[in-house]
């Protein structure tokens, strides 16, 4: 098995975690909005492909990753299980979704970042595509559900996903071990998130006299 094959199994192992912390984000999400289980299941599916299904469009790695193979429909369908299933116990930890939601969008930009670049990708636009591959699916799960999306308030979440990605490219162009800096990576974008919400750590709004 040559580095190419190593490096895409890694990248699926990751896109299946992305993809079940994310459905359980846009199933969490979709229950406090009171959906019919259809719609739960909806908003968890495409919580958890979106990002994916626009970073595989970018790179014209097409059909789609869940495209491809019934896996995704199933990771997916044991997330919206999983959660619907022990919700009570869920909702009781604090902060839950705003958990998986971290998870989620560490996962997805190391994902979207290390495709892009096994796809030779320029650096800069690979980064870009690492934090389109992490919102994307939570900007479409907050818009049907009538909400605004993360990304547009003024706590970090963007931001972090791209100081993340720096941090991967950082290690990576110096030497370092790979399963090191996926994981500098992933801490990185998860710590920046919960002291920005722990320290009310914002970006400066932009407010017209």
């Amino acid at each position: 098995m040559n580095h190419f094959q190593v490096e895409l199994r890694l990248l699926l192992c990751f896109d299946y975690i992305g993809t079940f912390v994310f459905a359980i984000s846009g199933v969490l999400t979709a229950a406090d909005k009171r959906l019919d289980f259809f719609g739960v299941t909806v908003i968890g599916f495409v919580t958890a492909v979106g990002g994916g299904t626009l970073r595989d469009l970018l790179l014209g790695d097409t059909p789609v990753a869940w495209m491809q193979t019934n896996n995704y429909f199933w990771v997916i369908i044991a997330a919206v299980a999983v959660t619907i299933i022990f919700r009570r116990h869920v909702m009781k930890l604090k902060r839950t979704l705003f958990l998986f939601d971290t998870i989620g969008i560490a996962t997805f930009t190391l994902l979207g970042l290390k495709k892009a670049l096994l796809y030779q990708i320029d650096p800069s636009m690979a980064v870009l595509m690492g934090l389109s591959s992490a919102v994307v699916g939570g900007v479409i799960r907050d818009i049907l559900c009538n909400e605004v999306p993360l990304i547009f308030h003024r706590e970090i979440y963007a931001t972090a996903c791209i100081a993340g990605a720096l941090v991967y490219l950082l290690l990576s162009n110096i030497g370092i071990a790979e399963i090191i800096s996926e994981t500098a990576t992933v801490v990185s974008i998860i710590t920046i998130r919960i002291l920005a919400i722990r320290f009310n750590i914002a970006l400066p709004r932009l407010i017209n006299n």
